[in-house]
């Protein structure tokens, strides 16, 4: 059993590694996953959401379970709510505040270096001026004491996390210049070096940090915001024959509802009366937008741009396709992918060996000779450029924008764990139909045979093929609709005889007959030519199909389940990227290397049995050498799907297909496959670079602070550089919102 909670509290990466810490203690619970970003934490496993909730506010934080709200509307509006960005509006009071104390702690400190006057009271009186830096020190720290409060109870809890270096940092630089202040009380002979610019310096430059990490880290969730947003209020339905205006949550599966032009559809539904152009690109990204006609089915947060259509509600609620891919994204940011651990581990001891380091520093330097203020400062530019929050956000904040990067192109990671495998693949393995190809038959070559039009053929073929149900019939029915001087005449005594073809009577005397060349050449002579023709469009995978008529060859109807417009590109990209592309289809050998060679593919494994795809998948990942994913949207698709590294669904396949994947295609386009796979290495590649970035920013910054190259580096600058790592790693990340043009 999975459960989602919303944590509070939580500053810094180290705060997450401790709930993570805490929970996973738990009897019951199998996996957790923390999410810095969004707050949440998502738990698998059997233990009481209760004790659950009380380890985590043992832990010094705050945990609800995440309610499923039975109003739609509230639902979205909730998690909206959650993924608001709060912090920016409240850091950003508390930086402008800050720098108006700072600036005028900043001239009583330094003033008299630049020359500047000083109120003729402060003259020569050392003791009134660091009385005025410490008050002005002092309200800076009151202002941002949510600092102080986090980092000393943190502490408190043998947590430390980063808001604790920030604290220890701050405080230490205070109390030693109040010490220091002491020292020269009554005695005015000499002015000390106070450190209470460098107190309130950092606390307002790792506030500057935050407010820019705040701001980026919303960013990163704009994608699944305007989601949310996307999700209609209101429906209008039909009852009693009125319409009338009601809450989105009072829509009933079954109800009626009605969409005039330019209208959002509220629920998914199927078309009952009208037709209209849809735009389907909130759910796609698919701009052009969609004809629609009775029996079709339409979905909510799309846009009717033309024409009045009458609908019955299917989906509602949390079932519809908008809410599903919202639950989708946002589980996606709640999960950890693989490559995260690496960090997870490095946050959970990072702050207490800071801790240590800057202790250690200290007393290495009065060792060295080096008096306690010296020391102290080299300790504590240790404590606060060191960043943990670099290493905890490397890894989310690529997975969010990626995400939703993902979304807004309509392809869907259920998983970061799937957004991260995707890019691994070294075989793609393509289900033929429905996936290469339309799956559906169409016509392919029309030759009617000599002294025969194209029109003749045609009309003879709709007006025997038209009594039949079978696919290939409905293939030759909506080919001949093209025609404008389409004739139909009347058939009597129709047969269809299995295997072979159809039969009738057309003129009250004259045989009409259609079907495959064995059945055609029993019935009359074939020529060579007839044989021929026939051959060589078998070879081509197509299915020739034979008319005849008083004992005439009328021509033939070449019909086959042509490939998608997309496919062969879709083919080379993935190629482009070294990936081998392997067809599976259950035709046989000659029809699926007709095929092959039209759609480029590396190999074919033709003949394979339904249930014979999941061991195909076995086979090619060669007991686990290679990373193999499995592309397809039927049915029999889903073993093959779940015993894949990463399957890939089309999106109009069957829900089993969908359920049974780990990433999506929105848009059924075999093209999206190859995009998510450059977006999955893309978003790999960004974590690389954010990892590489954080970790190599503390192990120059941490020695440099404590001064092991012989540089003193004051403890404002390294509060400087520490306030903009975290910003660094989330504006990287963002990056990869530069993709969504680039993906196809």
């Amino acid at each position: 059993m999975s459960e989602q909670y919303v944590i509070t509290g939580m500053s810094c990466a180290a705060c997450s590694a401790r709930v993570e810490r805490v929970v996973k203690k738990l009897a019951g619970v199998e996996s957790c996953a923390v999410s810095l970003l969004t707050n949440s934490m998502t738990v698998e496993g059997n233990a009481d959401s209760q004790s659950i909730i009380a380890a985590v506010e043992k832990a010094g934080y705050g945990a609800k379970l995440k309610t499923e709200d039975p109003k739609p509307e509230s639902k979205s509006e909730s998690e909206s709510e959650i993924l608001a960005d709060h912090e920016t509006p409240v850091l950003k009071k508390r930086l402008i505040a800050s720098i108006a104390f700072l600036i005028i702690l900043m001239y009583f400190s330094m003033g008299h270096m630049l020359n500047l006057p000083l109120p003729k009271f402060f003259a020569g009186n050392h003791a009134a001026v660091g009385l005025a830096q410490m008050i002005l020190a002092a309200i800076i720290m009151i202002i941002n004491q949510k600092f102080f409060t986090s980092g000393f109870s943190s502490l408190l809890h043998l947590a430390p996390n980063m808001d604790t270096l920030v604290a220890m940092g701050s405080f230490a630089s205070f109390a030693w210049s109040v010490y220091l202040l002491f020292t020269i009380a009554g005695n005015n002979s000499y002015m000390p070096d106070f450190y209470f610019e460098s107190a309130g310096m950092i606390l307002t430059l790792i506030t500057v940090g935050k407010m820019l990490e705040a701001r980026s880290k919303g960013r990163t969730t704009d994608a699944l915001k305007s989601l949310m947003k996307l999700a209609p209020k209101t429906a209008v339905i039909l009852r009693n024959n009125r319409e009338i205006t009601v809450p989105i949550d009072q829509v009933k599966r079954g109800d009626t509802f009605i969409v005039k032009p330019g209208e959002n559809i509220p629920v998914d539904g199927v078309i009952l009366e009208g037709s209209s152009a849809v735009n389907e690109s909130a759910l796609t990204g698919e701009s052009i937008p969609v004809d629609k006609i009775p029996g079709d089915q339409v979905s909510a947060a799309t846009i009717n741009q033309a024409g009045f259509i009458k609908c019955e509600a299917t989906r509602v609620g949390q079932d519809t396709t908008l809410s599903q891919i919202i639950k989708m994204v946002s589980d996606a940011a709640a999960t950890k992918a693989p490559v995260s651990k690496v960090a997870d581990k490095v946050c959970g001891i990072f702050v207490p060996s800071v801790i240590a380091i800057a202790i250690i520093t200290i007393i290495a330097w009065l060792l060295l000779g080096k008096n306690f203020g010296e020391a102290l400062s080299y300790g504590i530019a240790v404590l606060v450029i060191s960043c943990p929050c670099a290493l905890g956000l490397a890894t989310p904040v690529a997975i969010m924008v990626g995400n939703g990067v993902g979304a807004k192109n309509g392809i869907l990671f259920k998983t970061a764990a799937s957004l991260e495998n995707a890019g691994k693949i070294q075989i793609a393995a393509l289900d033929k139909t429905g996936t290469i190809t339309s799956g559906e038959p169409k016509v392919t070559d029309l030759i009617p045979s000599s002294g025969i039009s194209e029109l003749e053929l045609i009309s003879n073929a709709y007006s025997l093929e038209k009594m039949s149900e079978h696919p290939l019939a409905k293939a030759i029915t909506e080919f001949a609709a093209k025609y404008e001087n389409l004739t139909s005449e009347h058939v009597a005594d129709f047969r269809a005889l299995p295997g072979n073809g159809l039969s009738a009577i057309v003129d009250g005397e004259k045989i009409l007959l259609g079907g495959s060349v064995k059945f055609i050449n029993s019935e009359i002579t074939l020529d060579d030519e007839a044989k021929n023709i026939s051959e060589k469009l078998a070879s081509e995978g197509k299915t020739p199909l034979l008319f005849a008529r008083d004992h005439k060859l009328l021509g033939i109807i070449a019909v086959a389940d042509v490939i998608k417009p997309d496919s062969a590109n879709a083919i080379r990209k993935m190629q482009d990227m070294n990936i081998k592309v392997v067809m599976l289809t259950g035709d046989n050998e000659r029809t699926a290397q007709a095929i092959a060679d039209e759609a480029g593919v590396n190999e074919i494994i033709a003949g394979v049995l339904p249930d014979g795809k999941e061991q195909v998948i076995k086979n090619l990942q060669d007991n686990g050498k290679f990373r193999v994913a499995m592309i397809g949207d039927g049915i029999n698709d889903a073993p093959a799907l779940t015993r894949a590294d990463t399957g890939i669904a089309i999106g109009a396949g069957t829900d089993v297909a969908l359920d049974a994947a780990d990433v999506v295609l929105m848009k059924s386009n075999l093209t999206d496959a190859a995009a998510a796979i450059k977006l999955s290495r893309a978003t790999l590649r960004n974590i690389h670079e954010n990892l590489f970035w954080a970790f190599i920013y503390n192990v120059i910054g941490i020695p440099l602070a404590a001064g092991l190259w012989g540089l003193k580096l004051d403890p404002m600058f390294g509060a400087a550089a520490m306030s903009l790592s975290s910003f660094c790693v989330v504006t990287n990340a963002l990056r990869l919102n530069l993709l969504s043009g680039k993906l196809k």
